[in-house]
């Protein structure tokens, strides 16, 4: 009986070592080199260095900027139509004045984040600048 259950327990962890061997040799998905190219944000990254464009570095901690840029992004992410990257753009506020930047799936998303930051700042209110780009 013993002998039998050595023989079992042996045979088990060979059958896991076969396994685990050929797992290793089988590229996977998120192995293969083209799954996912590398990504290269350096021209964005140079225009975001770039002192005339606001980053959301620049924004101050002023209440009323930090409640309006909580607000838009509420009333962004609340809308589920919209992509992932435009539930992330950036919206950097600086004494009322509202910027927006970073890659969304459309024009029509473009133009709908925007919409959604008039709509919260008010027409004529505030200004709105809408730099977002639609990525390719």
């Amino acid at each position: 009986m013993k002998k039998l259950r050595l023989a079992v327990a042996a045979t088990a962890l060979g059958m896991l070592t076969l396994v685990s061997a050929a797992r290793a040799e089988t590229p996977r998905e998120h192995d293969k080199p083209d799954a996912h190219p590398a990504a290269d944000n350096t021209g964005v990254n140079k225009r975001d260095r770039d002192g005339g464009n606001p980053t959301a570095d620049q924004q101050k901690n002023d209440k009323s900027d930090l409640d309006l840029t909580a607000e838009i992004r509420r009333a962004i992410v609340k809308d589920k139509s919209l992509s992932t990257n435009a539930h992330n753009v950036k919206i950097i506020v600086k004494d009322g004045a509202v910027t927006l930047r970073g890659p969304v799936a459309s024009r029509e998303e473009k133009a709908t984040v925007e919409r959604k930051a008039v709509e919260v700042v008010g027409h004529g209110k505030g200004k709105v600048t809408n730099e977002l780009a639609v990525a390719p």
